[in-house]
């Protein structure tokens, strides 16, 4: 079942979350094999490049795209998953067709022999390799985080912790901070510009305040009508492109712009997002977050909030944005959970409190 999950992964560009729930739902494994199904899937997915490596100091010429996908999948089990080498081997093995099973056999047994530690199976030919992502976010990460960088990437290598709210929505802690920090109260107006699937907007409206959650996407706003209604929280919700909201000016005490980002906090949640996202996406990202930025400061009332926020680490989609005319950057008194302070906004790194990393500016409309 992970082997095929994988292929369509692979072969087809399909999302790691949208292919392999669904397989899950339609099958009768145990709830233990379930989780191994899971750990397989998504581990060998982030650790693909490290798995990679392994294997090529064993082969002579690479192998093709069928036999690199078993012989991955054996990898991440001998290397990262604990699989004892016997069972991980010969199950492997009988996953390939008979004319590659001798090769895929003495690979992993190879591998097996050398599996009790990462780094001593491979002399690594570089960080992007050992810490399995593409050299890009490597580089960029170590950019903006400095020392901190190696850990964060480290840590989204690692499987996230489920955590749910006490109404029984299951969101990682830094994205109910970021509601949080809207501070929302009851009577207000707040717009959650970008709110599929609707945790943060549902999580504001649970003081009370009346909001509207706004998505581009009508597939994707049927999603927050979904968590509202699970929920029983009265939510308006409506399909509106942020950039071009359809809102009169200054209709709103505060809005939150969830914008758009390359993800490169949230790569532990998002296995195979690191291997889709291209620097060149980046740019493209910081130029539609500075054209919602503009648009979400028009529909803050004078005094009213403005919360933007980014599941990235990246200082180009977050921080070096500039403060939208008629506002004040809002760092006075920091907000609710683990942000440090960084430059103008706050930041929270996936290992400083077991969570997705993210990025967030407060404003306040000056006039």
């Amino acid at each position: 079942m992970a082997l095929d999950v994988l292929g369509r992964i692979e072969d087809e560009g399909a999302y790691a979350n949208l292919v392999l729930g669904p397989t899950l739902a339609s099958c009768d494994l145990s709830g233990a094999d379930r989780r191994f199904v899971t750990d397989l899937v998504y581990g060998s997915t982030r650790m693909r490049r490290a798995c990679d490596s392994i294997v090529d100091r064993f082969v002579s010429r690479p192998p093709d795209d069928a036999t690199r996908s078993i012989l991955r999948l054996g990898a991440y089990q001998l290397v990262y998953a604990g699989v004892p080498a016997h069972a991980a081997v010969s199950e492997t093995v009988s996953l390939a067709p008979r004319r590659t099973r001798g090769f895929v056999n003495a690979v992993l047994r190879a591998v097996a022999a050398q599996a009790t530690d990462p780094g001593a199976v491979v002399a690594w030919p570089s960080d992007g390799a050992r810490l399995s992502y593409p050299d890009w976010i490597v580089d960029a990460l170590r950019a903006d985080l400095g020392a901190h960088a190696d850990v964060a990437l480290e840590t989204m290598n690692r499987a996230p912790t489920v955590t749910e709210r006490p109404d029984g929505y299951v969101q990682d802690p830094a994205s109910l901070w970021v509601a949080e920090a809207v501070e929302a109260t009851a009577g207000e107006r707040v717009l959650d510009v970008c709110a599929a699937p609707g945790g943060k907007a549902t999580a504001v409206a649970t003081h009370g305040a009346t909001v509207v959650a706004a998505d581009r996407s009508a597939g994707r706003a049927r999603l927050i009508a979904e968590n509202a209604g699970r929920l029983d929280l009265d939510v308006a919700i409506v399909v509106a492109d942020g950039a071009a909201p359809p809102f009169g000016p200054a209709t709103f005490d505060a809005v939150l712009l969830d914008a758009p980002c390359s993800g490169l906090g949230a790569l532990r949640r998002r296995p195979d997002a690191r291997w889709r996202i291209r620097r060149s996406d980046v740019d493209d990202l910081v130029a539609l977050q500075a054209r919602l930025l503009a648009s979400a400061a028009t529909l803050v009332r004078p005094g009213g909030r403005l919360v933007l926020s980014v599941c990235t680490l990246l200082d180009a989609e977050s921080v070096d944005h500039a403060t939208p005319d008629g506002f004040v950057v809002d760092a006075a008194v920091p907000p609710t959970g683990r942000w440090a302070r960084h430059r103008q906004g706050w930041r929270v790194l996936p290992q400083d409190a077991d969570t997705d990393g993210m990025t967030m500016v407060r404003y306040r409309r000056a006039r």
